[in-house]
């Protein structure tokens, strides 16, 4: 019986394919990751890997930048859906973001630090968090673009291991951002 040869991909469809398995790995490995380990991810030959890719480290190189394209992020938080109540969009927007966050700092953690930027700087602005917002701007204190940045910096503190001991829900994220921390001030009775 002749063994059934999977029609050949195109030569960027192939590359993504490579990429989309090595991120994974690179989460699990780090950069022990072996080349027919990610070969058996991606269902290619090993020779493949270097047709394109210069060598292993680009690839890593490449799967990092991929695994961090805020160009993801930006699309999900653009399908939250507009007609959810505002708080219930938050919530989405905070676990998305939430996501994030636990992705990256896995793979900078099994990678170390040669692989991310070390430019700082603030967050980039997010113009999927900025619409959403400006779509309740009349709720807002802040401008829709610095909402979007408190969004993620409060999640990051509230989400981050090294910055919080005991994570919080994306609920209580929302809440945080929504209301603060403050107690709310009992209403004064009323006068009879």
């Amino acid at each position: 019986m002749a063994t059934v040869r999977a029609a050949p991909m195109p030569p960027e469809e192939r590359r993504v394919a490579i990429i989309r398995a090595t991120v994974p790995l690179l989460a699990e490995h780090g950069r022990a990751v072996t080349s027919k380990q990610i070969a058996a991810a991606a269902c290619v030959s090993e020779g493949t890997i270097f047709n394109v890719f210069d060598d292993k480290d680009d690839l890593i190189r490449t799967a990092f930048a991929a695994a961090i394209d805020p160009a993801p992020f930006e699309r999900a938080v653009a399908e939250i859906d507009a007609g959810l109540p505002f708080e219930e969009q938050v919530i989405a927007a905070a676990t998305l973001s939430q996501q994030r966050v636990a992705h990256i700092w896995k793979l900078i953690s099994a990678l170390g630090p040669l692989h991310h930027d070390k430019r700082g700087g603030p967050f980039a602005h997010s113009p999927a968090l900025t619409a959403l917002f400006e779509r309740h701007r009349r709720r807002l204190r802040v401008e829709p673009a610095e909402a979007g940045r408190l969004l993620r910096a409060l999640t990051l503190a509230l989400t981050h291991p090294m910055l919080s001991d005991d994570p919080r829900s994306p609920a209580e994220v929302a809440d945080l951002f929504l209301r603060g921390a403050a107690m709310r001030r009992p209403r004064p009775k009323e006068r009879s």
